[in-house]
């Protein structure tokens, strides 16, 4: 039998964007009656000209790693909330570019969400924006959340915008 509560994806990389998004993403699914799918997507190993013996033998070895540090993040950001345990917390770990796994992860959930680093603009021209991308290509909504500033209180877990999918 398959689970059908409602699905909010949230990808996690450690930041305090992706901790806020994760929070979020719990808060959201508790409302929802639903459950939490974490995505952490590392970079795929890329062989170059000086770099042959840093090169991992196995790519699969690099996505455990990778699942490995963020079930333990994702484990000590959801201990220091309250009421995080309610909520099934599913981690995931994929290789390659965050945005089209995360665009493509959507296909199954109710609802994306991801933080905002607040690069600024010449950052995200040459960088791109990973909330963009989303915002602009998911198949479902779109939540981007900002951690909230040190210097305030923190009464929403976070500040949020949705976007519905085009």
């Amino acid at each position: 039998m398959t689970d059908r509560r409602p699905v909010v994806l949230v990808g996690v990389d450690g930041s305090p964007a992706g901790d806020a998004a994760l929070r979020h993403a719990v808060a959201e699914a508790r409302r929802r009656g639903g459950r939490v799918v974490a995505m952490a997507v590392g970079d795929a190993p890329v062989l170059g000209a000086l770099d042959v013996e840093s090169m991992p033998v196995n790519p699969e070895a690099v996505r455990q790693t990778v699942a490995r540090e963020a079930r333990q993040h994702t484990d000590e950001v959801l201990a220091g909330m309250e009421g995080g345990a309610g909520v099934p917390v599913e981690v995931r770990a994929r290789l390659g570019r965050p945005t089209w796994l995360l665009v493509h992860a959507a296909r199954d959930a109710d609802l994306l969400v991801v933080g905002h680093r607040g690069r600024g603009p010449l950052a995200a021209a040459l960088l791109g924006s990973v909330a963009l991308r989303c915002v602009l290509h998911a198949p479902c909504p779109v939540t981007v959340v900002r951690p909230v500033p040190a210097a305030e209180e923190p009464v929403p877990a976070a500040r949020a915008s949705t976007v519905a999918a085009p």
